[in-house]
């Protein structure tokens, strides 16, 4: 049976979401969250970014509600509501980043166990655009894929990429990779941050709602990433670079604020995908799923068209 896990429907206005605790086959607990519609033309697997949780995406799952298609959204391991990796709840970590395919899978299984309509579809925030990609390669079955400035790689100067290279693999042998990397705080960076110089998103109202979601329920916050996270974040996204790119219809939307993740990366890739097309910004930051509504519909709508140029060629 089905074990029920809170949604926090009083922070983000949406209270139609459903969340469940899932069991990974490695004994982590993670949370899932879906949002039905009836009559849905297909399910959007919604991959958060790294810090992100469930409620974060309770708007937009509203919106593609609105445009006909159920939604499911994920807590991976070490973040969110799911378990904790380290003993400081405040710190990223993540033991391999092979293991997020583990919460896929449980994901998956889910989706498919509440009957969720397919075609099923991707959507991969930052983080969750790594281990989506990732994911499609072994075989995540989806029609489409929509990115949303994917961590293909991060954004850091010339000068600092070896250290954090260097840094972060000794790290592991001598036994302190469990820290916080160089430069990162305990504290979440939403609530550090401003609405005027956030790097997320130019949308005062949106930042506003990520800072209430935090200070409503502190226990979703998470601070920066383990060393440990670092070196098997750079490894994952090396190897994945290496790989050619999939002929899976795709679109990845890149703001030209970007600042966080490698734009350079996300170029190089979709350049290489054979059904892919980049749609660039003007003035998006990170979050293009929290922009003003301008670039938010933007994105919408060009994921939905996506999806159902899909849904049109198996009918």
């Amino acid at each position: 049976m089905l074990k029920s896990a809170p949604y926090h429907a009083d922070i983000e206005g949406h209270p139609d979401g459903i969340c469940h605790w899932l069991l990974t086959v490695d004994g982590v607990r993670v949370r899932v969250g879906h949002w039905p519609v009836a009559n849905a033309k297909g399910t959007v697997l919604i991959f958060p970014g790294r810090t992100e949780y469930v409620e974060k995406y309770g708007r937009t799952a509203l919106d593609f509600g609105k445009r006909g298609y159920a939604c499911a959204a994920i807590d991976w391991r070490g973040q969110g509501l799911a378990d904790r990796l380290l003993e400081n709840h405040a710190v990223g970590h993540v033991d391999s980043f092979e293991d997020y395919q583990l919460d896929v899978k449980a994901m998956l299984a889910h989706v498919k166990s509440l009957g969720l309509p397919e075609p099923y579809h991707l959507l991969g925030h930052s983080m969750g655009g790594c281990i989506g990609l990732r994911s499609l390669y072994e075989g995540l079955p989806v029609k489409s894929s929509v990115f949303s400035a994917p961590m293909w790689g991060i954004k850091m100067s010339a000068a600092l990429r070896p250290i954090a290279w260097g840094l972060s693999s000794v790290s592991k042998p001598l036994g302190f990779s469990g820290l916080l990397a160089p430069g990162q705080q305990a504290e979440t960076y939403v609530l550090r941050a401003t609405a005027e110089d956030n790097a997320l998103t130019s949308d005062a109202s949106s930042f506003d709602l990520l800072q209430q979601q935090l200070i409503s329920h502190p226990e979703l916050a998470l601070g920066g990433p383990s060393l440990h996270w670092l070196n098997e974040s750079l490894r994952e996204m090396r190897l994945l670079a290496q790989r050619p790119s999939l002929d899976v219809p795709c679109v990845t939307f890149l703001g030209t604020e970007e600042a966080i993740v490698d734009p350079a990366r996300v170029h190089q890739r979709m350049e290489q995908w054979p059904r892919g097309e980049l749609v660039v910004l003007e003035n998006g930051r990170h979050e293009v799923l929290m922009e003003i509504p301008t670039i938010r519909n933007q994105v919408l709508d060009g994921s939905v068209d996506l999806f159902n140029a899909q849904t049109t060629e198996i009918a």
